[in-house]
Formats: structure tokens, sequence, C-alpha cells
């Protein structure tokens, strides 16, 4: 059957973050999946390129932007839905297990009495297993917590987009470190992926190549249970546990987790600015583990 979809990627090569745009070939209609806002950690500036680089193939293409979709609140980047969403509309969607992490983050920030964790910050909150269009394309939400309690896969048209559950078979897995991470949970729900059909194509939020290798972010679920190097077929829950509790164990707090998760938790929506007109980020003190190894998933 022909596909009904097609699906672009734009890689952010400061991030190693990969965003898509999805688009049922039938009707122009469109779901941006986990864009980004560029960020200088050094300046504190914000900026839009990448963001743009959908934008721009958004108008190029005369698409219809129906869904800005997140597979959860990242920790190595700042979400662009916000900007997106003002530029071509759309609705910010996000697993209802997002209230768990914006409680979880509330107190860690400290945020402002005004800041609710309802997960009223983005206009739907999906619930595991439920069915959605893009365009006249049918598409289904599925609960992967494990990274985090909120993680979402989105399946649509013979694909689907893993966000940070799984990467290129190569790099492994997610981390299960994070407030509300959990080893055995990840396992089961990498299982639940790697249950769908062997031919279905597998797109990864993120890449980290071995030395030598060219970014990547598709595969499928076939190579992913005859290679994944952390979860390959054979592989059990205890030795998965076993080893990702050693690995997290090395692993640096990602570089950007304490300005994303603020903005993330919020739809990336900035903070709302103080009386002088100037928002600001927080950063809470000795509140995160220190690792000692450089930072990597």
């Amino acid at each position: 059957m022909a596909a009904r979809t097609h699906i672009q990627s734009f890689f952010d090569a400061k991030t190693w973050t990969v965003s898509y745009v999805v688009t049922d070939l039938g009707t122009r209609q469109a779901a941006i999946i986990d864009p980004v806002l560029d960020y200088d950690f050094r300046s504190g500036h914000t900026d839009t390129n990448a963001a743009d680089a959908l934008l721009a193939y958004v108008k190029a293409e005369g698409l219809t932007v129906q869904w800005i979709l997140e597979t959860h609140a990242h920790a190595d980047h700042l979400s662009g839905a916000r900007y997106l969403q003002a530029q071509v509309g759309g609705q910010i969607a996000i697993g209802e297990h997002i209230r768990e992490v914006q409680a979880t983050f509330k107190k860690i920030y400290n945020l402002e009495r005004t800041f609710l964790p309802d997960g009223s910050q983005f206009d739907h909150l999906f619930q595991d297993g439920e069915v959605f269009r893009i365009g006249d394309v049918e598409a289904t939400a599925l609960l992967v917590p494990g990274h985090t309690p909120a993680d979402m896969a989105y399946q649509v048209d013979g694909a689907v987009f893993v966000g940070d559950t799984l990467f290129m078979p190569d790099v492994g897995t997610a981390r299960a470190d994070f407030p509300g991470g959990d080893a055995h949970v990840l396992y089961r729900s990498i299982h639940r992926l790697l249950a769908l059909p062997s031919e279905t194509r597998v797109f990864v939020c993120h890449d980290y190549p071995p030395k030598g290798r060219e970014a990547k972010w598709e595969t499928t679920v076939a190579e992913q249970r005859a290679s994944n190097i952390h979860v390959r077929d054979g592989i059990g829950e205890a030795e998965f546990v076993a080893m990702r509790k050693a690995r997290d164990a090395t692993l640096e707090v990602p570089t950007l987790i304490l300005p994303s998760i603020q903005v993330n938790v919020r739809a990336g929506q900035l903070p709302p600015a103080d009386e002088n007109g100037i928002a600001y980020l927080r950063i809470p003190l000795n509140a995160m583990p220190r690792r000692k190894q450089p930072d990597a998933k």
C-alpha cells in the first residue's frame, strides 16, 4: 500500500535533535514533532534558526499545521512549539502524564504560584492509545514511560516516532535516571514498541553517532530487534535494568537540562517577565546529581 504521508526530517547538530514534519499528502495538513528553540547557554540568548527551517518548509509546501506534538518534556533542548504555533497555528499536545513531570519540577525550580501542574499549558493531553488524525490519516498516541513518566510515541501510517525511548541500534536506549524514570518501566515500554510489525519505520528524536558514522535517525522495528546494543532480542529485563543502572551512573547531567525543562513544561513558553520586562530562567543550586563523565545519553 502506498504511503499516505510524507515525513521530512530536520537535524539540529547543536543538540543532536531530530524534528519532523509529517504531512497527509491528500489534505496537506501536517504535524510538527519535537521542534527546537535555539538557546545559547553562555549569553542567555534564544534564537529561532532551527524552528525557522521548519517554518520555511511548511510555507514552501503550502501546509496547514494541525498539531505540534511533543514526545516528552525534553532535557536537552528548549521546545520551539510556542514560537511555531504563533507563526502557523496548530494544537500543542503531549501525554497526560506531563502533570507528574510538572509537579516534580515545580518543586525543584520553586516556580511561581500561578504555574499550575495541571497540563493546562498545552492545548491537548493525550491518553494512552488515543486515536487522532493528521488530516485524514489516523494516528495513535502510545504511552512509553521509563525515560520520564510522560514519554509518548506517535504511530502513523506505518511509522512510529519514539522520542528518546529508543536510539539508533548502535547507540541503544534512553537513560532512566531522571526524576520519575524507571529502567524496568523503560524496558517494558521499549518492548511495546518492538511488538509493532517488523517493517514499522522507527524515527528517533536524537542521534549520538559513534565515531566515523554520520548522524542517522530512521531504522525499523526489525533492525532494532536484531541489533540494538541494549535491548535486542534475547536481552531480558533483569539484564537490561542492570546495564541501564550501571551506565546511567556514569552519565553527566545534560548541559541544557536546567534551562530546558522549565520552558518545556510550559509547552515552550518562556517564563513570565519580571517587572523590568526581562524573563529569567531559574538555576537551582545543588539540587541535581553531579556526575563525573562527559555529557552523554
